[in-house]
């Protein structure tokens, strides 16, 4: 119980929770309103990558022989030198790859960047001042042969005997067995083609990826309402209504411009109706199922004085006759001679729009529009204060195909705003379409976009971080970011064999995975860069030796043990979106850190720095964690 360490323990759990809190209450300061999404992977983050930082430091002084004459405060303080600048380059390259995400549009990602960049920094000073001074309490404790947490007890000096270095049988193994076969010429050819056909089996993934978020993930697997929705897609045979809005701008009175809207015969064949009509004859690409219900062809049906239904009580403008009115008294509103090629004139179309628009349908005159389109114009009134009303802006109404999927959604967004679009060249005024569901999918039409800015940003941010951290080395801080680069494109490629889709919450964890990626890659490197080996060869097996034990111990199975909890959570959006999801970030980071990287810098690593230059470039004091005094 001397030797254990639940204080420390307790103490780097405190840490991260305190980084987490210090975060929360910053931004809420700010007026930065935290989502779901930070709750839930902010902790887990900030856990995963404070709780690896500490555990290294924790087995570098076990591993660490004292020097003679040197008390245990200055050992502490000579492997906190000997660590920290490994600690400084993952913290600041996670910090900054964050914070460049905050540059996203998409509020989601920008908002956890923000936070997570936050408390990914706070938890590193925390490492680097209050748990050191954790570090040196403990010392004091085992020194003095106190029991860990009771440290009022103090045991006989037989009974606990001295503070004895311990490497570890994972440090053993990695020293004796893995990294001597890892660094066989023909495992490392090996290794390297397997690597690089993964990755590029990966990148043929990409573009396949699905986009959006089932809305039925959010349900636990024993909910009822998945019947629901089972059901409903299986037999809803009616899509979404969906709306081409012309804005103001618009002259619907003049004779040309009616035929740049009407589908009927002698309006134009590029016409609003007659797009939207081609459109619906190719519904499997467009997604858009029914012809356009257009206002101005039944008006103007139903101002034809053959039709019956545009009637006035004695030529009276004031006293307007239902079709289903029998008086004789009644005539048509516009005769024959006063159409022209079936179109009233612009003072005609003004004047009687609003007796269209409140004329009630009946068997008579099924053309009425006051049930189909009276909400559907925005009139102004005149500034003259004439009853006469001029149209804002309208709308013309068809459907969606039935959509399922997530993908079926986006592309009916799509292809209605290209029709938009075109509609928009045809006649000189914007249109633009809308329908209820595009709000929420249309976050997915720049998502590779998207994707591409943050993840580049934050590649670029591990590189400049790297480079100025690890002696401004191109070399090493270029290896770096081509591994990092490597485990999110591969995390890309292993989403589309599991079934995870492309949305704001993989987004984030992709954005996560770069920061986390930092961990598995930055401290061999490192270790690499200042070891002064002969050979490439030497260098990266020695680097491999040293740290791959910290590697597995104090980075992957710290991370794994919290990520199997998952697994057993009731809701789909945990398992699929983050049981997956991490697992697979720890399982990649673990393979390309552990066996990719040290084959890639046996073969292309940076140029080995003498001694002295080393030490002056690093501010090395002595050598890293797991060189033998």
């Amino acid at each position: 119980l001397i030797d254990s360490k639940i204080f420390l323990g307790l103490g780097g759990v405190i840490i991260v929770l305190a980084a987490v809190a210090s975060s929360l209450g910053f931004w809420a300061y700010l007026g930065v309103h935290a989502t779901l999404i930070i709750i839930e992977v902010v902790p887990f983050l900030v856990l995963a990558v404070g709780v690896d930082n500490l555990c290294i430091l924790v087995q570098a002084l076990q591993r660490d022989e004292i020097m003679r004459n040197e008390s245990r405060m200055d050992q502490l303080a000579r492997v906190v030198g000997e660590v920290a600048p490994s600690m400084l380059l993952t913290g600041i390259s996670e910090s900054a790859a964050f914070f460049l995400g905050a540059l996203s549009t998409m509020p989601a990602v920008r908002t956890f960047s923000l936070y997570a960049g936050m408390a990914v920094f706070l938890d590193f000073v925390l490492q680097i001042t209050m748990f050191v001074a954790l570090m040196a309490l403990d010392l004091r404790r085992q020194e003095a042969n106190r029991l860990d947490l009771c440290c009022c007890i103090q045991l006989k000096k037989s009974s606990a005997g001295d503070m004895q270095t311990s490497k570890g049988c994972i440090y053993m193994f990695m020293e004796r067995v893995y990294a001597p076969f890892l660094m066989r010429t023909p495992v490392r050819v090996f290794v390297l083609i397997l690597f690089t056909f993964l990755a590029c089996g990966s990148i043929t993934r990409i573009p396949q990826l699905s986009v959006g978020l089932d809305q039925t993930l959010a349900l636990p697997k024993d909910s009822y309402l998945l019947k629901y929705f089972d059901d409903l897609n299986k037999n809803l045979r009616v899509g979404s209504p969906v709306y081409f809005v012309i804005k103001d701008g618009y002259n619907y009175s003049n004779e040309a411009n009616i035929d740049l809207l009407c589908k009927t015969a002698g309006c134009s064949s590029i016409s609003l109706g007659a797009q939207i009509s081609v459109a619906a004859e190719q519904y499997n690409y467009t997604r858009i199922r029914l012809p356009a219900s257009s206002w101005i062809d039944d008006y103007i049906s139903w101002i034809q004085p053959d039709v019956g239904c545009c009637r006035l009580l004695d030529g009276d403008y004031s006293q307007f006759c239902n079709a289903s009115v029998l008086d004789a008294n009644c005539t048509a509103c516009v005769t024959a001679n006063e159409l022209d090629n079936g179109r009233p004139n612009p003072d005609d179309f003004n004047k009687y729009l609003n007796w269209f628009l409140a004329d009630i349908p009946t068997q008579a005159c099924a053309k009425a529009g006051k049930s189909a389109y009276n909400s559907g114009i925005d009139r102004t009134p005149n500034k003259d204060g004439s009853i006469v009303q001029t149209i804002q802006s309208t709308y013309f109404m068809t459907y969606h195909d039935v959509c399922v999927t997530s993908d079926d959604y986006v592309e009916a967004l799509r292809h209605a705003r290209m029709v938009a679009k075109n509609i928009t060249k045809t006649i000189g005024v914007e249109v633009f379409p809308y329908s209820y569901f595009y709000v929420f999918y249309e976050q997915y039409l720049d998502m590779p976009a998207q994707a591409a800015l943050n993840l580049g940003l934050s590649a670029l941010a591990v590189f400049v971080v790297s480079f100025a951290l690890l002696g401004f080395s191109i070399g090493a801080a270029l290896i770096t970011m081509v591994t990092v680069a490597m485990i999110v494109v591969d995390l890309m490629g292993i989403m589309f064999y599991w079934d995870i889709t492309f949305n704001a919450i993989s987004l984030v964890n992709l954005v996560m995975c770069v920061g986390i990626s930092v961990e598995f890659c930055a401290h061999i490197v490192r270790k690499f860069s200042v070891s002064c080996e002969p050979s490439r060869l030497e260098r990266a097996t020695d680097s491999l030796a040293s740290m791959g034990s910290s590697v597995i111990s104090g980075i992957t199975l710290t991370k794994f043990v919290g990520i199997v909890v998952l697994y057993f959570a009731k809701s789909q959006l945990f398992q699929i979106f983050y049981f997956r999801m991490y697992l697979s970030m720890v399982l990649l980071g673990a393979s390309h850190g552990l066996m990719f990287l040290p084959v890639l810098l046996s073969f292309v690593g940076p140029k080995c720095p003498t001694v002295s230059a080393a030490r002056s470039r690093l501010g090395e004091a002595a050598p890293l964690l797991g060189n033998k005094h």
